[in-house]
């Protein structure tokens, strides 16, 4: 895939100079980075997914410190309990400790999901915002990604984000 983009890239660059004859092209550049930390639609969805998840994590904080309290408990009174007692709850912690490495495993994975899910909403956002941009404003090209350098002339990222800000403040 990034071959053919390459292919793409350099061939469309190579037709510059011949159809720069007939006509200027008018090109643009964006830095999709720094579009999703800056737009409002990004700032929004981290503050949905640390709402989502917040209840998650308080819990398994708990269970942490329930855990490190039996550990304490464990080394401070572990010389003076029976031996099945001190057994027992040497069993307790380990089976404390496996369930909440397997919930913290399953949140990961449930807010990398949610992530991914938020992160394309947000592309289709910024896709939308750079073509309506291009299209507006007459553009031939813009570009976005796998830019080594572009003129500072050239970068529409201020642009595209006071875009992503005005739809951001008109669905408020």
């Amino acid at each position: 895939m990034k071959t053919l983009k390459k292919i793409l890239l350099v061939s469309v660059i190579g037709l510059l100079p011949t159809m720069g004859m007939a006509q200027e092209l008018k090109i643009g550049v964006v830095n999709p980075t720094r579009l999703l930390e800056e737009a409002p639609q990004a700032k929004l969805a981290l503050k949905k997914l640390e709402k989502e998840f917040a209840t998650r994590d308080n819990k398994l904080l708990r269970e942490q410190k329930a855990i490190k309290k039996d550990e304490e408990k464990l080394a401070r009174d572990g010389s003076i309990m029976s031996e099945s007692q001190r057994r027992k709850l040497e069993r307790d912690i380990l089976g404390k400790k496996r369930d909440l490495r397997r919930a913290f495993d399953e949140l990961r994975e449930d807010r990398t999901i949610r992530s991914n899910e938020e992160r394309g909403k947000l592309l289709r956002f910024v896709n939308d915002a750079i073509t309506t941009v291009g299209k507006q404003d007459k553009y031939d090209l813009i570009l976005y990604e796998g830019i080594a350098f572009a003129n500072p002339a050239i970068d529409l990222t201020a642009m595209i984000l006071k875009r992503l800000q005005k739809e951001a403040k008109a669905k408020k």
